[in-house]
């Protein structure tokens, strides 16, 4: 596998971050406070908005209330939030102009969990605050590419969780799943490339200061 591109996109949680186990004890105090079944909302609560999964499963009158608590337990639940392997040694190659990310979650959360992890935070980085809509939808990456300066079609969009590697796809860009947080035959049906982790590629930088990315395994 080789790309040939002038950026790369990265998801956060379960991308750059492993937050699984926060995220799953966060949903999980939430559910059991209103009542609802935790692994029905753990099965469709990854890589998207919290907002969205919050309108699809929970009752009308008690979204406003559920986003606030998720985000107050989220924010207290960091101490197990670490990088993912490869992602320093990954980013300390990326010139700041040349990579961004692009999460579900919000920005104070997001900081804090790459603060967390020891990982920086990128010049761009595209929250839930910045879309009207989330992943699968690729307004994101095509708003992530746009301040970088770059055309969507000439970056490489690297993901963990169908709804982003959707958005990826949808925005034109070439995608690269992660095993990170599902097993590949959840990922390789939505990606142009499957690696476990970020570990796994090798990313140099040409003469033109475009991004030549190659995996050291996978497909």
């Amino acid at each position: 596998m080789r790309f040939e591109v002038d950026a790369i996109l990265f998801d956060i949680d379960g991308t750059l971050v492993d937050s699984t186990s926060a995220v799953t004890r966060s949903w999980t105090k939430l559910a059991d406070r209103h009542g609802m079944d935790p692994e029905r909302i753990l099965s469709v609560c990854h890589g998207r908005r919290s907002r969205d999964t919050i309108e699809d499963l929970f009752p009308p009158e008690s979204h406003d209330d559920a986003e606030r608590e998720l985000h107050a337990l989220e924010l207290s639940d960091l101490s197990e939030v670490i990088a993912l392997p490869g992602t320093a040694a990954l980013l300390t190659r990326l010139p700041t102009q040349r990579w961004a990310a692009v999460t579900s979650g919000d920005r104070e959360l997001m900081t804090a969990r790459l603060s967390a992890g020891q990982v920086p935070v990128p010049e761009v980085m595209i929250t839930s605050e910045d879309v009207t809509v989330g992943k699968p939808d690729p307004q994101g990456y095509r708003l992530a590419a746009e301040r970088l300066g770059f055309d969507p079609v000439r970056c490489l969009v690297v993901e963990d969780a169908p709804a982003g590697l959707q958005a990826g796809s949808a925005a034109g860009a070439h995608v690269l799943a992660v095993t990170t947080s599902h097993d590949a035959a959840q990922v390789a049906p939505f990606a142009h490339s499957v690696v476990g982790d970020l570990s796994e590629l090798s990313v140099t930088v040409d003469d033109d200061g475009g991004l030549v990315v190659e995996s050291l395994s996978g497909t």
